[in-house]
């Protein structure tokens, strides 16, 4: 466009001078050449446009915008239109209770109310782009600040909406997923007929309320509790059967003794016994006249 300017202004310049009686007359003819050179040469480099990777382009001429969106690389225009530049590569929009970590600066997280009537505070980041065929109707019916009028709003009224169907508690732990595949589905439904393409939601942070809290640790230390005693009865229990098999086999053996060993086979094990004692190298002291005619071998010790 300056040299488009520029180019006008030699060619006034140029006819302006055109007069005989002026002295420099002799110029009006190489400052037209020159004039109408560098409106050429501006339209040319007006007309070409370069749009870099992963953007688009959005033509407008006095207030019509074209219904083609320019891909990047080079393309050539009008000279006369503006061209608005869509970024076409996945974007994020980060609402968080911490400062300065999402778009808006303090805390920026969604509040919503559950079923139980509790207040939730959860923090979000929602993947997104826009789809380059639908820029120009972007640019036509909402603007180039889409993230404000549709990324922003729509994400927080649909999980506003969708979390009055959940308990806090189901919302904070059993039903987490259930409850982002569902608010995926609404969102993911509202952006594409504005042109956006939903990629991902991301659900960074479930915060409950203090005594919400509070109920999930004692339900958790309750359960820990319940395990832990079902653990020591299961024990005890196996404890029990071992001393009662333990008990069994006493008295199955007691009975084998009462019921199947005669004098003569005890007579036979005492000789056993006397015999291994002898033949230990310790002292002993044999008793003479014991029982049954059997002497007793004793240690000394």
């Amino acid at each position: 466009m300056f040299f488009i300017i520029l180019g006008f202004l030699a060619l006034i310049a140029g006819f302006a001078i055109n007069t005989p009686a002026l002295t420099f007359s002799r110029f009006s003819r190489p400052a037209k050449v020159i004039g109408i050179i560098l409106i050429l040469l501006g339209g040319l480099t007006a007309s070409v446009r370069q749009i870099d990777a992963g953007q688009v382009g959005v033509i407008s001429l006095f207030g019509n915008v074209s219904d083609r969106a320019l891909n990047s690389g080079l393309n050539l225009v009008n000279p006369l239109a503006n061209v608005t530049e869509f970024d076409v590569k996945t974007q994020n929009y980060t609402m968080s209770a911490s400062h300065n970590e999402g778009q808006k600066e303090g805390d920026d997280a969604i509040r919503v109310l559950t079923a139980d009537g509790l207040e939730v505070v959860i923090d979000l980041t929602v993947l997104y782009r826009v789809v380059p065929a639908d820029a120009p109707r972007i640019y036509r019916e909402i603007g180039p600040d889409y993230m404000d009028k549709i990324v922003r709003p729509i994400t927080r009224t649909r999980i506003r909406d969708n979390a009055v169907y959940y308990d806090a508690i189901a919302l904070y732990s059993t039903r987490r997923d259930e409850f982002q595949g569902r608010i995926y589905k609404t969102i993911e439904s509202d952006f594409k007929k504005r042109g956006l393409l939903l990629e991902q939601l991301l659900i960074r942070n479930i915060d409950l309320p203090a005594s919400v809290k509070k109920t999930i640790e004692s339900k958790i230390n309750a359960e820990q509790d319940a395990q832990k005693m079902q653990f020591v009865l299961q024990k005890e229990r196996q404890e029990a059967e071992r001393k009662r098999v333990e008990a069994q086999g006493i008295a199955d053996y007691q009975k084998i003794l009462s019921t199947g060993l005669s004098d003569k086979q005890l007579q036979y094990e005492q000789i056993k016994a006397q015999r291994e004692l002898a033949a230990s190298p310790n002292a002993k002291i044999v008793i003479m006249g014991s029982r049954g005619n059997v002497p007793l071998i004793l240690n000394d010790r």
